[in-house]
């Protein structure tokens, strides 16, 4: 039987509010069994970006990443806030290891083609170095991963993180058992928009078909959602979406999906 793996993805609202991100960081410590933290730092890397003159390109809600864009993604992601997690997580009794996709080429990944708009150094993930990253858990540590990712030839790339999480979790389900945890600001995937109580708290293939064509999965929940579907669709056991109460595992109030 295999061993159990939770991945949990926190928000970059969360990453902003240091009161909540300690919150979260202490519940993801507590968890039992083997684990993995990923996260972004958008916000973060924009407010530093700004401040450096380099702003920040967004076509359709998404970023473009140049390569100015890039050095500062870089910096914020693999840098100010992966170390400053892995020494709050240090803190809190987590062996923690910060790490991008280039370290152990944990996650190999290529430059996003141009079609309609050209998103610069944005990766697209190829594969996942699950037997390395094992080794890392088996030996006791707990990855933190930034929203990096590399060609294995030397270039870095700008990732999302939402996918970052999902494809660890696929490509380490032929090692452990996974669950993956959508962490947020809300208690899970909403009816109504309007009513923070509204929780959805099953959604399977079916429900999440009629839940697109009636609009209530819509905007930024689509990319997530379809993040979520394509983990369980490749092995993932279940996937939850809901805020930091989801952790301490005490709590019904969330989403979870399953096929």
């Amino acid at each position: 039987m295999k061993e159990k793996l939770s991945i949990v993805k926190i928000g970059g609202n969360v990453i902003e509010d240091p009161k909540g991100l300690s919150h979260i960081l202490e519940l993801f410590s507590r968890m039992a069994g083997h684990k993995i933290l990923v996260h972004g730092g958008g916000k973060k890397a924009t407010e530093i970006g700004n401040k450096l003159g380099i702003g920040s390109k967004m076509i359709n809600g998404r970023r473009i990443t140049d390569a100015e864009s890039l050095e500062v993604a870089i910096m914020v992601y693999g840098g100010l806030v992966s170390k400053k997690i892995t020494a709050q997580l240090q803190a809190l009794g987590c062996n923690a290891l910060g790490m991008s996709g280039a370290d152990g080429n944990a996650i190999q990944a290529h430059k996003r083609p141009v079609k309609e708009i050209d998103f610069g150094w944005v990766g697209d993930v190829d594969g996942v170095n699950s037997d390395g990253i094992k080794k890392l858990v088996d030996a006791g540590f707990t990855p933190i991963f930034c929203a990096l990712t590399h060609d294995g030839k030397g270039q870095l790339f700008n990732t999302n993180a939402d996918t970052i999480a999902s494809e660890l979790a696929i490509g380490l389900s032929s090692e452990f058992e996974t669950t993956l945890y959508y962490c947020f600001e809300k208690k899970g995937v909403l009816r109504d928009v309007a009513d923070e109580n509204s929780v959805i708290k099953h959604i399977n293939s079916e429900m999440y078909q009629t839940l697109l064509a009636d609009g209530i999965i819509a905007h930024g929940m689509l990319p997530k959602m379809h993040n979520c579907f394509h983990a369980l669709q490749n092995n993932v056991k279940q996937v939850c979406i809901g805020n930091s109460d989801m952790l301490q595992q005490t709590t019904s109030n969330f989403t979870t999906l399953t096929l």
